[in-house]
């Protein structure tokens, strides 16, 4: 059975749940959905559809790094919108 490694940045916001940011299973990197949560004020960003996708994007991008990677090793992402006329 293979291993796996709980991935932690406190660059990102903690977990709400009972989940983990991310886990490594043997050679591949689990990240949990993130929403926008600035990490250093934990306050909610709202309203701009714009700025909530940065700041979700910078916590993704602060969790693969602390796993050792980049964005270039992802290989399969799901978004999800709350309002269609965001997408």
């Amino acid at each position: 059975m293979n291993s796996k490694t709980v991935i932690y940045s406190s660059q990102a916001p903690a977990p709400i749940g009972p989940y983990s940011q991310a886990v490594w299973a043997g050679s591949m990197l689990f990240v949990s959905g993130q929403v926008a949560i600035d990490p250093k004020s934990n306050e909610l960003i709202d309203g701009n559809i714009q700025l909530e996708t940065h700041q979700v994007m910078r916590n993704l991008g602060a969790i693969l790094e602390e796993g050792g990677i980049t964005f270039d090793h992802v290989i399969k992402c799901s978004i999800l919108f709350s309002y269609m006329n965001d997408f």
